[in-house]
């Protein structure tokens, strides 16, 4: 305990420094953990991710009443056999392409040649080419008793200069030998080991996991634990389905086209596809360079590239989403730095188990409560609901970006939708702020600056349904989180379609309390009423304070707009005083931040309100109800408003 308060203020103050240290050794602990080891922990995760793929065979066998520890020793020794079969065919496709290598570079020189006599031997045409020329001297093996660079005479020829090392010992050299083979070996034996201990323990693995996340709510910890193995395992076998028939389809192609070694090339561009955006880029470049080194014309590289412009859309933008959806649930920032991370720690494994394990950490991040920043900082949803970036937007000056990303939005919803779940919104918060005192009166005012022109710049915008958009995450996220679009169907009212009382120029009058906020709120309303046909005018209480009194001829309703009201009887105050200004009128009193069903009628009640809604939907129903425009949408029955 610190007694000196200025030391526990300095303190206090320097903790934000502390904490930020503390975590970047911690990053720098697990990478360098990561790195030095690798040779124990790649195979684990490794076999952590084949488990999760082979478990839905294990489950099948037991089925069929399989015993656990036969069905995994079954399934697993099937799937290394295949690999391993897999991978002999692999190297020898790999020996054979060595030995014809020397005989494909007669064919790039002779096309090298062609391309340089048909662009005409321009000076940088022509250092390139000959550049190209000289590398593909330089990796031609030297001819024996040919010096390079020309030939010798006797008395140029250089001394010759032999330096021997002692001879190793047996011992040093069976080592020598083995080294290169036994490390490989014991690679796959300790993701054999794993992965047979992980499939035959899996129940157990499962209930410890629980025991970390936090056994307080078994049930709640359960249903999440499933869901993300499921996930996982849904994702992960989907994603090696589609890698193995790609990389089968990619082959059969290349084999019918006449590139050699086929088998190699399809097992490399499966491999590669799990790498996102890159991977599939970079399988096709090593089949390209195959084929314009093979044929002596341009036939069989123009076939290859459309083999892989027809294959990989096909396969990314049309089965890819059938399989597993749209997206890995990893934002693309995401992806290529893991990529990179990965590939720094672990080398072309760590390239290839990239996106497997970002899954896997983000799968993690949403399901358990502590590790919610892995979500937040690798998943493809928005950081901000929608309602907090457009108070962002707001709070930093720039009302342009919301008008945008309401631009896209209100292609699939309607207006008063919009400003239901994502303005108003936005306007709690700035309250809320506004309450705690975080938010200065310059600030207030900036703000609601910002909202009105955000709400001035919607209404000049035509809304266009059904329009077809490319949208953003952001786009999306706030489309989905709209929900049911209440008010889309709305009829447009013409003037003979209203009660008689309400076919005045403007049979709406919108007052907007005396908050920085509540003009933008209450311009909100009266721009969605006019859209419908209930043309509407805005004043506020401030303006009637200063003695400014609005033509009160032909209106026919009183909205009472709030965002924070000061209390039930001044509102009751200012519905009396409506009535007495305007005899006949009905009163709606609109609380934007009351959100309690059952305590809306008790609220109606005491601010002697006509009606009490507490959105711009159930305002806009009420409006075209009292109009005695019919029964408000069409195919819904009457509904009562208050």
């Amino acid at each position: 305990m610190i007694d000196d308060p200025v030391t526990a203020r300095r303190l206090r103050d320097a903790m934000p420094v502390f904490t930020a240290l503390a975590a970047c050794l911690l990053v720098l602990a697990i990478g360098a953990l990561l790195s030095l080891g690798r040779d124990v922990l790649m195979p684990i995760t490794l076999a952590v991710l084949l488990s999760f793929v082979l478990a839905p065979a294990v489950r099948a066998l037991q089925r069929r009443r399989l015993p656990r520890s036969l069905a995994v020793l079954v399934v697993v020794l099937a799937t290394f056999g295949a690999l391993g079969g897999l991978g002999v065919l692999i190297a020898n496709e790999t020996a054979q392409l060595a030995s014809d290598l020397p005989r494909y570079t007669v064919t790039m020189r002779e096309k090298i040649g062609a391309l340089r006599a048909s662009a005409g031997g321009g000076p940088t045409l022509e250092r390139l080419f000959q550049a190209v020329q000289e590398l593909s001297q330089d990796l031609q093996p030297p001819e024996p008793n040919k010096p390079r660079g020309g030939l010798a005479t006797d008395a140029e020829k250089p001394v010759l200069v032999e330096v021997r090392e002692p001879k190793a010992g047996l011992l040093t050299t069976l080592g020598s030998m083995a080294a290169p083979v036994l490390h490989p070996l014991a690679t796959v034996g300790l993701i054999l080991l794993f992965t047979l201990f992980f499939l035959a323990q899996r129940e157990d693995l499962r209930n410890r996991a629980i025991r970390l996340a936090g056994s307080g709510d078994l049930r709640a910890t359960t249903a999440a634990m499933d869901d993300a193995v499921a996930r996982l395992s849904r994702f992960f076998l989907a994603q090696a389905g589609l890698n193995l028939a790609f990389g089968v389809v990619v082959a059969a192609g290349l084999w019918l086209i006449g590139v050699p070694s086929p088998i190699l090339w399809g097992v490399l561009a499966g491999i590669l596809r799990f790498v996102p955006y890159i991977g599939a880029v970079i399988g096709m470049a090593f089949p390209l360079f195959v084929a314009a080194a093979v044929d002596p014309g341009w036939s069989m590289l123009i076939a290859t590239v459309l083999l892989f412009a027809v294959v990989e859309p096909i396969a990314g933008h049309v089965v890819e989403p059938l399989l597993y959806g749209h997206s890995t649930g990893i934002s693309p920032v995401a992806v290529i730095l893991a990529a990179t991370v990965w590939t720094f720690l672990w080398g072309p494994v760590g390239l290839v188990l990239a996106t497997p394990i970002t899954v896997c950490l983000v799968v993690l991040g949403r399901h358990v409560e502590r590790l919610a920043f892995l979500d937040v900082m690798l998943g493809d949803r928005p950081a901000l609901a929608p309602s907090e970036i457009f108070y962002q937007r707001m709070l930093a000056g720039d009302p342009l970006e919301a008008i945008d990303k309401a631009r896209q939005v209100l292609k699939e919803r309607a207006l008063a939708t919009y400003y239901d779940e994502i303005a108003l919104g936005g306007l709690r918060l700035a309250q809320n702020d506004r309450a705690s005192g975080a938010l200065a009166a310059d600030r207030q005012q900036a703000v609601g600056k910002a909202i009105e022109t955000v709400v001035a710049t919607l209404g000049q915008i035509p809304i266009r349904k059904g329009a077809a958009a490319v949208r953003s995450a952001e786009i999306e996220a706030a489309v989905a989180a709209l929900g049911p679009d209440r008010a889309s169907t709305a009829i447009v009212r013409r003037p003979e379609d209203l009660a008689p009382a309400w076919r005045g120029p403007a049979p709406v009058l919108v007052v907007a309390s005396r908050g920085p906020f509540d003009a933008a709120a209450a311009g909100m309303l009266a721009q969605v009423l006019g859209r419908q046909g209930l043309n509407a005018r805005v004043t506020s209480q401030e303006a009637l304070a200063r003695g400014e009194r609005p033509e009160t001829e032909g209106i026919a309703l009183v909205c009472l707009s709030y965002i924070e009201p000061i209390s039930t009887s001044h509102i009751r105050l200012a519905a009396r005083l409506a009535r007495r200004a305007i005899p006949g009128v009905r009163v709606m009193v609109a609380i934007w931040r009351e959100r309690d069903p059952a305590g809306r009628d008790r609220l109606r009640r005491a601010t002697s309100a006509d009606i009490l809604v507490t959105t711009i939907s159930d305002a806009l129903d009420a409006a075209l109800r009292l109009s005695g425009a019919a029964e408000g949408r069409p195919g819904e029955g009457p509904r009562a408003v208050a």
